[in-house]
């Protein structure tokens, strides 16, 4: 059977993200999400390393540390805090957070895990279609549970696990842009 795709996508291999201690980083990432260290660069000229972390399914999450980087930019370049209890927007071709797949019957222990080792969370969230996309209580129309929590950076993460099959009916908006923006 021929694709009419262009491409023979396989999930993602890696998202390449930026911390300010490498050393840190691993210790967050091996020891308190249990995400193994797979492999480690050391970048030329001592710029830096670049190291991965297998996140399952064949994918990874992957840092990069430059001892002379530019220093955090919440607001910019990262959200300023959870989105619950700050703003989420960010800058234009910034990374606004990574979202890990877990199985939803395993949500609430995973969150009250990140809280024993001291990581402070978000409520477990119920995303819907509503105004404010958050439902209080589960429904029909829910169509993912999430925890929200950040790393030692304050690079956003979420532990997410969709509790419905999608259909075509949950694509529903037309996009906009720039255009359609008013200040």
């Amino acid at each position: 059977m021929t694709s009419t795709q262009p491409f023979a996508y396989q999930g993602v291999h890696h998202l390449a993200l930026v911390c300010s201690d490498m050393a840190r980083t691993v210790d967050f990432y091996t020891n308190v999400l249990g995400m193994p260290l797979v492999k480690t660069i050391e970048l030329p000229a001592g710029m830096g390393q670049h190291f991965f972390f297998d996140i399952g399914g064949g994918d990874c999450l992957a840092f990069f540390w430059f001892p002379n980087g530019p220093g955090p930019a919440p607001g910019i370049a990262s959200p300023k805090a959870r989105p619950d209890t700050g703003d989420l927007e960010t800058a234009v071709a910034s990374m606004n957070h990574v979202a890990f797949h877990v199985d939803d019957d395993k949500i609430e222990s995973y969150r009250e895990r990140l809280i024993a080792a001291g990581v402070p969370c978000s409520p477990v969230v119920a995303h819907d279609d509503s105004e404010w996309t958050v439902a209080k209580e589960m429904h029909p129309g829910v169509y993912l549970r999430s925890v929200y929590f950040q790393d030692p950076d304050g690079i956003l993460l979420e532990l997410a696990s969709w509790v419905r099959a999608l259909s075509p009916d949950d694509v529903r908006h037309d996009p906009r842009g720039a255009a359609a923006v008013t200040r």
